[in-house]
């Protein structure tokens, strides 16, 4: 993996760029770009890494990206899918003054504005209706104005979600400085957590990756991601036991052994730290929330 910048190529008969992205996993490869970035994940689950955060992704979200936001899907050893399995997205790019500089100051897309300077943060779009997600599917090669007018009325459709749906994944992006230099270090170390997180971590074998001591290392990981090493790895095990508690109906002592803690106590603990909520809590709110909210699959679905 490595850290790197993508430069937004746009075609000659096009402002912005629209793919579709199908293979058999998501790639383990850090990048940020200079524009913005909206992908759909069609098919696939894992985590996705932005700027210092980590969280479970599934099929059916949508991620907004600002200009360099470092991210990163990643599936892990958790998504162990048949040999048909896919990771399928569609991602769209766009500069923000695609439509020129002052388009978006209108005060008809003000919330629109809003939400391009909200997406420096990364923006997590979760349980959305299906016909939001439906518009991905409505964009066509060589159809370049319906394309632009189904953009905006996406944008539109996200900038009006109620908070509930929404997400951000870093509480200021501006503290998260990636260099270079820094791309080979922190690659390995984001590889390690994440095929190893289920299992046994620690910090001297994070820093014989990246060729340090293990005194340096600590030091240098906090300077470079605003957080402890132990501190992200439990993060990204939390993360991982908040989509068993969601998908699964395993017992809490079961999803705490099979996320790489072997303490109930600490895991609780922990959990309530970064869920603001016990496990039990946490699974009993989401069940609560389910059992209120409306269904949004079309008729005869």
């Amino acid at each position: 993996m490595k850290v790197s910048y993508r430069h937004i190529s746009t075609p000659e008969n096009a402002s912005f760029v629209i793919k579709e992205f199908c293979q058999p996993r998501f790639t383990n490869t850090f990048h940020f770009h200079h524009g913005h970035e909206l992908i759909l994940i069609v098919k696939s689950a894992g985590k996705v890494y932005a700027g210092n955060k980590v969280v479970h992704f599934d099929e059916g979200e949508i991620y907004m990206f600002g200009p360099g936001l470092v991210h990163c899907f990643c599936n892990d050893n958790a998504h162990t899918g048949t040999g048909d399995e896919v990771a399928h997205a569609i991602i769209v790019q766009f500069t923000e003054d695609f439509l020129g500089k002052e388009f978006f100051d209108k005060l008809e897309l003000k919330k629109i504005k809003d939400l391009l300077q909200l997406s420096e943060h990364g923006i997590k779009f979760r349980k959305l209706p299906p016909a939001l997600t439906a518009l991905f599917f409505q964009f066509q090669a060589n159809q370049q104005m319906k394309n632009l007018i189904i953009l905006l009325q996406l944008l539109d459709e996200l900038s009006h979600q109620r908070r509930e749906h929404v997400m951000l994944l870093t509480d200021d992006p501006r503290k998260i400085h990636y260099k270079d230099v820094d791309s080979k270090k922190l690659s390995s170390i984001f590889k390690y957590v994440l095929e190893n997180y289920q299992h046994q971590v620690d910090s001297k074998s994070a820093a014989s990756l990246a060729c340090m001591n293990e005194a340096a290392f600590c030091r240098y990981f906090k300077r470079r991601t605003g957080k402890t090493f132990s501190q992200f790895v439990n993060e990204t095990r939390i993360s991982h036991a908040a989509q068993l508690l969601i998908g699964t109906d395993q017992g809490i002592a079961e999803i705490c052994y099979a996320c790489g803690f072997d303490n109930i106590s600490y895991f609780n603990r922990q959990f309530k730290i970064y869920q603001g909520k016990s496990p039990r809590e946490y699974r009993k709110a989401l069940e609560e929330s389910n059992a209120a909210a409306p269904d949004l699959r079309p008729t005869g679905s």
